[in-house]
């Protein structure tokens, strides 16, 4: 089993988004514990107020797997590139660590990564 820690985040339809990707990680993921969730204001070129959220499980997928699994539940949950040019992430899961191994290393420095990390997963 590998240990990993992923970034859920959504700024339409907010809490509904977090919870459906709450239950379809809960069906993928072995041992899933959830932070709290908290509200932050869009950074960069997105805009809108996004819900966020961490979440810390085991699986036996490989990095890939994972990844593309990652996606296909955003794809599932509405997602799309049309939508995405628009500013609408009805959800966005992002692979932050895989066992030792750190990604999406911006994401480390946000504040809200940095203070979700303190609270109890």
């Amino acid at each position: 089993m590998h240990r990993v820690l992923l970034s859920l985040a959504s700024n339409s339809e907010q809490k509904d988004h977090l919870r459906q990707a709450r239950e379809a990680l809960a069906r993928v993921l072995v041992h899933c514990s959830f932070t709290k969730e908290i509200w932050t204001e869009a950074m960069g070129n997105a805009h809108g107020t996004y819900l966020n959220q961490l979440a810390e499980a085991d699986t036996d997928m490989g990095v890939e797997e994972l990844t593309q699994r990652l996606k296909q539940l955003e794809a599932d949950m509405g997602r799309t590139p049309e939508m995405k040019a628009l500013g609408v992430v009805p959800i966005d899961l992002d692979l932050l660590q895989y066992d030792t191994c750190r990604y999406h290393l911006h994401d480390w420095d946000r504040p809200y990564v940095k203070r979700l990390l303190t609270s109890h997963l």
